[in-house]
This record gives structure tokens, C-alpha cells and sequence, in this order.
């Protein structure tokens, strides 16, 4: 007997966030540029290309999230859900490229100190500050669930800070006058890049070599399954990640009495509460292969 059911409901839509992120990103990076050469600051130009990476991240993450709703079809017999978990990957490797950029860029600056104006980075900078905390807001509640929008919030939040430390970069420079605040700040970008998007990444890849999803213990859903009432024993059992939001689950339960369709919806009514599993597959014997199975 198999018995096999998934869960229907869409996923919040967060079009409005993406648009007004990606609006926003875009009018800002020419300003950080533009002001960036005048005012000769390799912290604004490194924020700038943070920005800039997440121009293009924001914009893969919006056509993931739309790709995941495409429903299922042809030779695709899970749709393109699993494209969010490869855009979360492409960001992250997107972000690294970028720490590349600051590096070689602000290696110049220490090798030859250059003349910085402290005040145009600090305004500059400042508008960076409220635009990524308002973006970062928009993605906020939905972060929680979904690793392709922590993804973007975890961008929108790390760029919030980063300019927030330009800002104090720059006030320094007006104060001191010493030029190698300007890239060592930038350096100081980069390990906040780093941080961030290294755990992104390595997430990104358990999924995408299907591991257990972190927030579940699988030794938990094995106990829960061989608690339930008829079951003697289980093999097989997979849990996987079909995007960045929805888990499937397949599993042989030995249960020597045999079952019914009502167990069956009662155990996957359970495991979609307890554990956040929606789709869920079992093959249920009444012995173990080698003992009677077929």
C-alpha cells in the first residue's frame, strides 16, 4: 500500500518587496558611484559594489520565487521549486565575487594613500544607511521560512551595517585626516560580507545535495513514526528540501496489521504540524523485506 499527499498552499508573495528593493538598490548604487569618484573614497566604492551585488541577487531571488510556482510539467515532475535552493547558491557566490573587488581596491589605497573627502562619504553613505534597513524590513517576516528571502534580508541587513560603518569612516577621516581609515574600513566590509554569506552558502549546499533541512532532527521524525500506533519498524526513510520552503518526506513503515487511508492522512496531518513536512510518501509493508515482502 502507498499513500502519498503535499500540501497546496502558495507561498506569500513578496513581488512588492523584490520591486521596491530592487528600486531602490538601483538609484542608490549610481549615486554611491558617482559619488564614490568625487569624492575618491574606496569605502564608498566597495558599499557601492556590496549594493550592486544585491541589485542582481534581488533580482534572481524574485524569478526563483516566481519559477517556484510554476506548477509541474513535462520531464519537471516537481516544477522549478528547487531553483530557489540554486539562486540562494548564486548569491552567495555572487557575494564573494564582490569581496574580491573591495580587496583589490582598497590594497591600492593602503599601497598609495589618496586624499579623501570625509564629509561626501558621510552623507552618501547615511542615505545608504535608512535605504537597506527599509529593504531589510520588507523581508523581515519572511526570512523565518524561506532561505532564498533570508538570503535577500540577509543581504539588505548586512549592507545597513556597512554603510552605517562608512558613515563612521567618514566622520573619522574628517576628524583625524588619516587616509588609511578610508580602506581599512573597506576591509572591515569584508568580513562582514564573509560572515553573512558563508553560512548562506554552506546551507545552500546541504540543500542542494539533499540533506535533512537543519531545523529538522531526523532522529525525531524517525521516533515520531515508530510511535505511531501499527508500526513495528521503518526503513528508508528520506527527508528532503523541494525549494527553500517545502520539505518532502518518503518512508517504508513495517506495520504487520496493514493500515488504512485514514491512518495514513492522520500520520501526514502530523508530520506537516509537528515538523513542517508537506509532502509525504510511504510505502507501507507487513513484514520487512526478506520475511514474507514481496
Amino acid at each position: 500500500m502507498m499513500a502519498h499527499a503535499h500540501g497546496h498552499n502558495t507561498p506569500v508573495s513578496h513581488r512588492q518587496a523584490f520591486a521596491i528593493g530592487i528600486g531602490l538598490n538601483v538609484i542608490f548604487v549610481a549615486v554611491e558611484i558617482v559619488y564614490g569618484l568625487m569624492a575618491n573614497s574606496s569605502a564608498l566604492l566597495a558599499d557601492a559594489g556590496h549594493n550592486a551585488s544585491d541589485v542582481f541577487s534581488l533580482a534572481f531571488a524574485w524569478t526563483a520565487a516566481w519559477m517556484a510556482t510554476i506548477k509541474p510539467r513535462g520531464r519537471y515532475t516537481y516544477g522549478l521549486r528547487k531553483t530557489t535552493i540554486l539562486v540562494s547558491i548564486l548569491n552567495a557566490l555572487l557575494l564573494f565575487g564582490a569581496v574580491v573587488a573591495i580587496v583589490w581596491d582598497a590594497a591600492g589605497k593602503i599601497r598609495e594613500p589618496e586624499p579623501v573627502e570625509g564629509g561626501t562619504v558621510m552623507i552618501v553613505a547615511g542615505i545608504g544607511v535608512v535605504i537597506n534597513t527599509v529593504t531589510a524590513l520588507l523581508f523581515m517576516k519572511g526570512q523565518k521560512g524561506d532561505l532564498n528571502i533570508r538570503g535577500a534580508f540577509l543581504h539588505m541587513a548586512a549592507d545597513a551595517g556597512v554603510s552605517l560603518g562608512v558613515v563612521v569612516a567618514g566622520l573619522l577621516i574628517m576628524l583625524t585626516g588619516q587616509l588609511w581609515i578610508d580602506p581599512v574600513t573597506s576591509f572591515l566590509i569584508i568580513v562582514v560580507i564573509l560572515y553573512g554569506t558563508w553560512r548562506l552558502f554552506t546551507d545552500s549546499l546541504d540543500l542542494a545535495l539533499d540533506a535533512v533541512p537543519k531545523h529538522i532532527d531526523v532522529e525525531k521524525v524517525r521516533d515520531f513514526l515508530l510511535s505511531s500506533n501499527g508500526v513495528t519498524g521503518i526503513h528508508d526513510l528520506h527527508i528532503w528540501a523541494m525549494s527553500t520552503t517545502r520539505v518532502a518526506l518518503t518512508a517504508h513503515l513495517i506495520m504487520p496489521e496493514g493500515s488504512d487511508d485514514a491512518f495514513i492522512k492522520r500520520l501526514q496531518k502530523e508530520l506537516d504540524r509537528e515538523f513542517g513536512i508537506g509532502h509525504t510518501t510511504f510505502q507501507v509493508e507487513k513484514a520487512p523485506l526478506g520475511e514474507g515482502c514481496d
